[in-house]
C-alpha cells in the first residue's frame, strides 16, 4: 500500500462482462469467474450507456531501446495491459506479450536491446516471476523459480547482470539475488536479508557495489552498499539518529564517489541531494522548492538530472546540471501528472508518460536542448474528453483546526439544483489523490449528475512528512474525523446536497469507507467498499508475511495488548450494528494484501443483521481488478447501486 500504490484507485473503481438475452428482458450476466451475492439483475441498457466510459486505453512508458529511437510501452488492446513496441512518434503499437494477466513493466537488455526482461503474476496474487522475451524469435523464457515473489531491479553498469529481490529462501524475507538473464544458470543468492522492505537501486560504475534500500515505513528507510562479489553489506546512512529519515530513488554518480538521492533528511519534503560515500555528508539542491521531488533520472554521461516535483498534486519537470550544480530549465509540459522519467542513451531526449483530466495517459519525448515535445501515443477514448471538467482544489477545517484539502469535480451545467456527492478516498494510506484521468467516474459526472470529491486526509503524502505521520497508530480515527469535517463543509456549499452523499474507496480507502459507514452512518446514503480492511487486527494477522512489518509501523502492532484493544475498538467489524446504510462490497479472491476474508466477514455480518449489502468477488483477481471484463461488471453494478440508493 505504498504511495504509488494510491494509483490503484484511478482504475479500481470499475469493471466488466458478458451480455445475454433472456426471453423477456436483456440483462448483463456475470461470468463464471465472478461470485455475485445480493446484486440484482442489471439491465443491458446500463452497458449500452455507461460502457462507452469504460472504452478507453492508456499508455505508459516502460523503457527506451538502448540503440534505436524506439519505446517499449504498456497499453491494452485486449482484456489486460501488455508490452508493445513503438518505433516512432505516433507510430503503430506492435504487441509483444499476450497473457490473460497484465504485463506492465519491461526493460531492454542494455547491450543491444536483443531481449527484454519483464515480470508477471497470475490472477492478481502478486507472486511475480521474471521472464526473458527474445525480440528476434518471440520466445519467452522463465528466469525465476516459478513459486516465490520476485521483483526486478536495476541492470549492472556493464549491462550483463540484473539485481533483483526474491522471497525464494523463506517465503517472506526478500533476499538480494543476481543473474545474467541470457544465462539463467548464473542465477545466485548474493545477500540474505530479513524482512520485506528491501530493494536494489543501482550498481556502481565499476559494478563492484550495489546500492540497496531498506524501507521500514514510508517515513523511515536506510541505504546500504553491498559487495557485488561477496554479498557483504555496509551501512551507508546511520540508524542512531533522533530524526526518522526517508530515502527514495538513488543513483551512483558517474565517478562512483557519491550517490544522488531523494530524501526528507532535515526537511519536510523530499529534496534532491548528493551523498558523499567518503564522508556521508549530504548536499541539497532543491531546498528552494517547497514540494516533494518524486522521481528523477541521471543521464548516461552523468552530467544532467531530470527530476519531477509534485506541486499541489501536479507534476513539474526540472533539468539539473551535476557539473555546475545549478538548475538549467523548468520545462513547460501539458498540465497533468507525470510518471517516471527516462533518459535515452543519446543524452538529449527524455521519455515519460503523462495523464490529466482530459487524457487517460500517453507517452511523450522531450528534446532537452530544443524543448521540442513529441507525442508517441494517442490513446483512444469512446467518449470525447474535451468537455470533461478540470479539478477544483478545495479546503476545509477539520476537528482540530488542521486544514484538509481535496479535488472537487462538478457536473455539467445541464444538471440544476443541489447535486448529490460521491466521496472517493485514496488508498495507501501513504498515497495522494491527484487530478488524473477519472476514467469511468466521468459517467457519474456527465450522465448521472453526481459531483465527485477526492479528499487527501491526514496521512496522505505530498504535504510534508509531519502531515503524513498524523494518522499513525492510535491517531488512526483522526482520519475518519477528517471525512466527518468534510461532510460539515459540504453542508455549507450551495451547489452540493448534504442529504445525498455516498462514500467509496479501495484498499485503505476501502477501510476508510467502512469506518465512515460505521461511525457516521447518519451522514451518508450508502457506500462502496473495495478491497477494504474491516478489522485492522485480522488484516495484520492475515496479510502476506513479507509485508506485515511494514504495515505494523503504519497501523500499530496488533501483538501489543493496548494497541490491539484500540484497533478492535475502532474496527467496523466490532461495531457492525452501527452500519445502517446499504453497502456494496467488492473483493478479489487472490488478494495478498487485504485477504478476501476481510470483505467476506463484513458482508456476512451485514447480511445477518439485515443491512442491505451487495457482494462481488472475482476469482481471478487480487488487490483491485485488472481485467477489463471484471472492471466493466464492477462498474455496471456500481452504477446500479448508486442509482438505487443515492439518487432515489
Amino acid at each position: 500500500m505504498h504511495k504509488k500504490l494510491s494509483f490503484i484507485l484511478a482504475a479500481v473503481l470499475f469493471v466488466a462482462v458478458a451480455i445475454t438475452t433472456p426471453a423477456q428482458e436483456t440483462v448483463i450476466t456475470p461470468a463464471d469467474n465472478l461470485v455475485v451475492d445480493g446484486v440484482p439483475k442489471i439491465p443491458s441498457s446500463v452497458a449500452e450507456t455507461a460502457g462507452r466510459y469504460g472504452s478507453y486505453r492508456s499508455a505508459n512508458l516502460a523503457d527506451w531501446h538502448p540503440t534505436k529511437r524506439e519505446m517499449l510501452i504498456a497499453t491494452r488492446f485486449g482484456d489486460t495491459p501488455q508490452l508493445h513496441l513503438v518505433k516512432m512518434p505516433g507510430g503503430t503499437r506492435q504487441q509483444l506479450t499476450f497473457y490473460p494477466d497484465a504485463v506492465t513493466n519491461g526493460r531492454f537488455h542494455p547491450n543491444g536491446g536483443d531481449y527484454i526482461v519483464f515480470s508477471k503474476d497470475i490472477g492478481g496474487g502478486e507472486w511475480y516471476q521474471l521472464y526473458r522475451y527474445d525480440l528476434k524469435t518471440g520466445d519467452v523464457t522463465l528466469l525465476t523459480d516459478g513459486k516465490a515473489r520476485n521483483l526486478p531491479g536495476p541492470w549492472s553498469s556493464s549491462g550483463d547482470q540484473i539485481a533483483y529481490m526474491s522471497t525464494r529462501r523463506t517465503g517472506k524475507d526478500t533476499d538480494l539475488w543476481v543473474m545474467n538473464p541470457s544465462d539463467p544458470k548464473t542465477d545466485h543468492l548474493l545477500t540474505q536479508l530479513a524482512g520485506g522492505g528491501w530493494q536494489p537501486l543501482d550498481w556502481s560504475p565499476d559494478d563492484k557495489k550495489i546500492l540497496l534500500e531498506e524501507e521500514l515505513s514510508i517515513n523511515e528507510s536506510y541505504l546500504w552498499l553491498v559487495d557485488a562479489v561477496t554479498g557483504e553489506k555496509t551501512e551507508l546512512t546511520p540508524r542512531n539518529t533522533t530524526e526518522k529519515v526517508s530515502y527514495g530513488e538513488g543513483r551512483f554518480s558517474k565517478d562512483g564517489k557519491g550517490i544522488y538521492v531523494t530524501t526528507d533528511k532535515d526537511s519536510e519534503f523530499h529534496r534532491l541531494a548528493y551523498v558523499s560515500l567518503a564522508t556521508k555528508e549530504h548536499w541539497y539542491f532543491t531546498t528552494e522548492i517547497p514540494w516533494d521531488v518524486e522521481t528523477f533520472d541521471l543521464s548516461h554521461d552523468g552530467r544532467r538530472i531530470a527530476f519531477v516535483t509534485n506541486e499541489a498534486g501536479l507534476s513539474v519537470l526540472y533539468d539539473f546540471s551535476t557539473t555546475t550544480k545549478i538548475m538549467l530549465h523548468t520545462h513547460k509540459l501539458p498540465t497533468g501528472v507525470t510518471g517516471a522519467v527516462h533518459w535515452h542513451k543519446n543524452g538529449q531526449e527524455l521519455g515519460f508518460s503523462l495523464n490529466n483530466a482530459r487524457g487517460p495517459g500517453d507517452c511523450y519525448s522531450l528534446d532537452m536542448a530544443t524543448g521540442k515535445l513529441e507525442r508517441w501515443t494517442t490513446s483512444e477514448t469512446a467518449v470525447k474528453t474535451d468537455a470533461f471538467p478540470e479539478a477544483e482544489l478545495v479546503r476545509w477545517k477539520s476537528f482540530d483546526g488542521k486544514m484538509i484539502s481535496g479535488f472537487l469535480y462538478r457536473p455539467p451545467a445541464k444538471f440544476t439544483g443541489k447535486r448529490p456527492l460521491l466521496v472517493l478516498i485514496h488508498g495507501g494510506p501513504e498515497g495522494q489523490s491527484q487530478p488524473t484521468f477519472l476514467g469511468r467516474s466521468n459517467y457519474y459526472l456527465n450522465e448521472l449528475g453526481i459531483a465527485l470529491i477526492y479528499p487527501n486526509v491526514r496521512g496522505s503524502t505530498g504535504y510534508g512528512k509531519t502531515f503524513s505521520l498524523m494518522d499513525n497508530g492510535i491517531k488512526r480515527d483522526d482520519t475518519y474525523k477528517d471525512i466527518n469535517a468534510l461532510f460539515d463543509w459540504v453542508a455549507t456549499q450551495p451547489g452540493l446536497d448534504s442529504d445525498r452523499v455516498a462514500v467509496t474507496g479501495g484498499s485503505y480507502g476501502g477501510h476508510m469507507t467502512l469506518a465512515v459507514s460505521t461511525f457516521y452512518s447518519d451522514r451518508i446514503r450508502c457506500s462502496v467498499d473495495i478491497v477494504g480492511m474491516s478489522n485492522l487486527v485480522t488484516f495484520l494477522e492475515h496479510t502476506e508475511a513479507y509485508r506485515r512489518d511494514l504495515r505494523r509501523v503504519e497501523y500499530g502492532d496488533e501483538r501489543d495488548p493496548k494497541m490491539r484493544e484500540y484497533l478492535e475498538k475502532i474496527a467496523p467489524m466490532k461495531n457492525i450494528e452501527k452500519i445502517r446504510k446499504p453497502m456494496f462490497v467488492i473483493a478479489g479472491k487472490n488478494d495478498p494484501r487485504v485477504p478476501v476474508s476481510e470483505s467476506q466477514q463484513i458482508a456476512d455480518a451485514l447480511k445477518k443483521q439485515g443491512t442491505p449489502v451487495w457482494l462481488l468477488i472475482a476469482k481471478d483477481e487480487g488487490h483491485g481488478y485488472r481485467k477489463k471484463p471484471n472492471q466493466d461488471f464492477q462498474f455496471y453494478a456500481t452504477v446500479e447501486f448508486l442509482q438505487e440508493y443515492l439518487l432515489k
